[in-house]
């Protein structure tokens, strides 16, 4: 279950548009999570999407380090803090990781921001009325 395959990465414009236009977003430092429920014709119960700001890492080697962190600690987390939380409760959702921070975090930090993100992420559509 530690994969993080092509099927689970967003990659449709019409459904990046549509998180972007409708999503519900917070923040969790270094992360902005922009989320909204969506049916997927996919196996995995999330699509996501990562992304690092180009005026804050000029360079696309920084850029794509952070990126490789992220979707790593992702990777590891979502099995135990997303995956049973969604298919219990039957929602999909494409998700958007939003780096906001300005300079680049140790995989430690990321990771244990990137777990709290994804609780409070479940917490948000536990609440949210059916």
């Amino acid at each position: 279950m530690n994969t993080f395959k092509k099927e689970e990465r967003l990659c449709s414009k019409r459904l990046l548009a549509k998180l972007f236009s409708n999503g519900s977003s917070f923040l969790v430092y270094p992360f902005r999570i922009v989320s909204v429920p969506e049916t997927l014709s996919v196996d995995f119960p999330a699509q996501v999407v990562i992304a690092v700001s180009k005026r804050n890492f000029k360079r696309a080697v920084d850029r794509n380090l952070i990126k490789r962190r992220v979707r790593e600690a992702y990777r590891l987390n979502k099995a135990e803090l997303l995956y049973p939380f969604l298919t219990e409760k039957n929602i999909n959702l494409i998700i958007s990781i939003h780096y906001i921070g300005k300079d680049i975090a140790e995989y430690l930090l990321i990771e244990k921001k990137l777990k709290q993100a994804l609780k409070k992420l479940t917490e948000f559509y536990a609440n949210e009325p059916a």
